[in-house]
């Protein structure tokens, strides 16, 4: 399951988050196609490298039209509602300008339906927070995580007069997350950052334990002496303390003329080239023909090879591909030198416990038929021999 990680040592904005988004690979071709489809006029994307403080990141310049007036939560919904995009970035969308407005309703004192958005409701906002929904289905993120936020500190001129930092809205989004201030004169977290950031991320603390893919760096507008003005984002595949998550491909083919002996030897090939799995299970096809649906699981960058043994073996017109999640267990291989020499055994953990420990087949097979005993046997006194040398642990 791929997750996000937000660094906000310098804290985020929208434009920020985009910008982290493409430096992590999102197309920015892409991203301007799709987001054609909101049917809003006047606006222009820049796209460019700065560096800060030696880091060079991606700053992202959305420019459009003075806008006079003031638009209302439902009128934001309507042009993402109204648009082509997918109806994960439709709601993703929708659900942070649903939670900027409830943010400011309690701050105003007055319904939801009333509230009406100031710089959050022009055209750039409307860009960064769509433009990140979509930079985060095209990246095919699950799950996101956040650093404790530097909030800044001092004054900021707003649409309702000057107001200290973080503003009223801000620190009505940030509850329940971490947050701090190191000193620096300026507004680090601004409202439509706090609110994608608080409405995407599950948690604020410490980094999740993650397989690290790539980091991305979105450029901020101001320069500071104390740290460079960047939002770092981390990509990587979640996993648990115990266990191991990974996405693996499902192959299939219904084959309804093979024989048994062809659908053995392709086990064997497909086995011994490293697929993880492989099985057979009796369907029934079309003209009532009893058939076998053939199944190999494999990891995502061997799936051409896998195909062509299937075709070549199986003569299968085409084969059908799933990403599919596993999760398994921690474990350990160990060799143990038992009374009857080497034993191969596998040990399981789960939450730091020993679920199981299993002594590998072929060990106890070539035991059996050398000491001329029943395998089972072998396998109690391997285990007993274990115990006994408190392997268990």
């Amino acid at each position: 399951m791929k997750c996000l990680y937000f660094d906000c040592f310098s804290g985020a904005s929208g434009n920020m988050i985009l910008g982290a988004l493409i430096s992590l690979g999102l197309s920015s071709e892409e991203l301007i196609e799709r987001l054609k489809s909101l049917k809003v006029k006047n606006f222009q994307i820049d796209i460019s490298r700065k560096e800060k403080s030696g880091i060079s990141a991606v700053y992202v310049d959305v420019k459009a039209a003075d806008e006079k007036k003031h638009r209302h939560l439902p009128e934001i919904e309507r042009i993402i509602q109204d648009s082509n995009l997918s109806d994960g970035v439709k709601r993703k969308a929708c659900a942070i300008f649903r939670r900027l407005a409830e943010a400011e309703a309690k701050i105003h004192g007055i319904p939801l339906e009333k509230v009406h958005f100031h710089e959050v409701g022009a055209i750039d906002a409307i860009i960064d927070v769509v433009g990140a929904c979509i930079g985060f289905e095209a990246l095919e993120i699950e799950k996101f995580f956040c650093s404790p936020i530097n909030l800044g500190s001092g004054f900021v001129e707003m649409a309702h007069g000057k107001f200290p930092v973080p503003a009223p809205a801000t620190c009505e989004l940030l509850k329940g997350a971490l947050v701090y201030s190191s000193g620096v004169q300026g507004e680090l977290i601004t409202p439509t950052g706090a609110a994608v950031i608080s409405t995407v991320c599950e948690s604020f603390g410490d980094f999740p334990r993650m397989k690290l893919k790539a980091i991305g760096y979105g450029a901020g507008t101001t320069d500071f002496k104390e740290f460079p003005n960047v939002l770092r984002v981390f990509l990587g595949d979640l996993v648990s303390k115990d266990s191991n998550r990974e996405t693996l491909a499902l192959l299939e083919t219904n084959v309804d003329d093979a024989s048994p002996q062809t659908l053995g030897f392709l086990m064997e090939r497909v086995m011994e080239e490293g697929a993880l799995d492989c099985w057979f299970a009796p369907i029934q096809m079309k003209k009532n023909r009893p058939a076998v649906l053939v199944s190999v699981l494999c990891r995502k960058d061997v799936v051409e090879k896998f195909c062509e043994i299937i075709f070549r073996e199986t003569g299968s017109l085409g084969i059908r591909i799933t990403d599919t999640e596993r999760e398994a267990v921690v474990r350990e291989n160990i060799r143990f030198e038992s009374k009857y020499g080497l034993v191969r055994l596998k040990k399981s953990k789960l939450k730091g416990k020993v679920l199981n420990i299993k002594p590998e087949y072929d060990d106890l097979s070539l035991i059996a038929k050398r000491t001329n005993k029943p395998i089972r046997e072998v396998e109690r006194e391997v285990l007993r021999d274990l115990r006994n040398n408190e392997w268990q642990e």
